[in-house]
């Protein structure tokens, strides 16, 4: 798996690169990421990569040749075959916003280029011509698309094999098919007893039928007072069971 990236600002994927369990899959090329920088691939004394908008207005909007030069420079590196070659992923407002299956499908893919737009935004040409999908975090605007291409790396990087230390680690994640897209329950570790809240007893039992039916029950309830429209999706798709609507009639008469 590659990940190319297109960004102005290359040394902020250094630290992220180099930090945390997901480093070990970034040095061993097991999740390539080459960083490209469109002002290497601009023209002139001054190399610029921006330019004021035609119409007017605030703002500078991102110049389409060093985007094209830097783009063909990425395809030669890949040597992709032109009818197999990856996506270009463009962060933008108007993507879809990501979500757990979607970052499932990337992490199941051979990995793609990603454009970190910057100021006002990309000539328009380009994205018409070349970005194959759009990508947002959510309804707020951020200064570059850094931000999100880190997130999409770090979710994607976390679920290839041998990533972390407990291969099963993320399939109890929020959102993962195995809780049926329903959030985690709470987690618990030593002392036992601190400031006066102690762990609940059912963790300590070693009853493994009851924790598991515990922290199925916290799930739901977390959910049902977070984010209840992921239950609506649950019950649509028939993942929930008698047990779970008992759980969650009881938890309604309590809300």
């Amino acid at each position: 798996m590659r990940f190319d990236i297109i960004t102005l600002f290359p040394e902020m994927f250094a630290p992220f690169l180099a930090s945390g369990v997901t480093r070990r899959a970034y040095a061993s090329d097991q999740v390539a990421v080459r960083l490209w920088n469109p002002r290497d691939y601009a023209q002139g004394n001054y190399r610029r990569v921006d330019d004021r908008p035609f119409g007017g207005g605030p703002g500078m909007v991102m110049l389409v040749e060093p985007l094209q030069a830097c783009l063909d420079a990425i395809r030669a590196d890949r040597a992709e075959d032109p009818a197999t070659q990856v996506p270009l992923v463009l962060f933008s407002p108007i993507g879809k916003t990501l979500d757990h299956p979607a970052v499932e499908q990337w992490a199941q893919s051979p990995g793609a280029v990603l454009l970190c737009g910057r100021y006002e935004g990309i000539d328009q040409r380009f994205i018409d011509t070349h970005v194959d999908a759009q990508i947002s975090l959510g309804d707020f605007v951020l200064s570059g698309g850094e931000i999100a291409a880190l997130a999409l790396l770090d979710a994607v990087t976390r679920l290839q094999p041998g990533v972390l230390n407990d291969a099963g680690s993320h399939q109890l994640d929020s959102f993962n098919p195995s809780l049926d897209g329903l959030l985690d329950c709470p987690h618990y570790t030593r002392p036992e007893v601190w400031q006066g809240q102690e762990v609940p007893p059912v963790l300590m039992s070693g009853h493994h039928a009851q924790i598991e039916r515990w922290r199925r029950d916290q799930s739901l309830q977390i959910t049902a007072r977070h984010r209840p429209e992921l239950l609506a999706k649950a019950r649509a798709a028939g993942r929930l069971d008698r047990k779970d609507e008992a759980v969650l009639a009881k938890i309604a008469d309590g809300l």
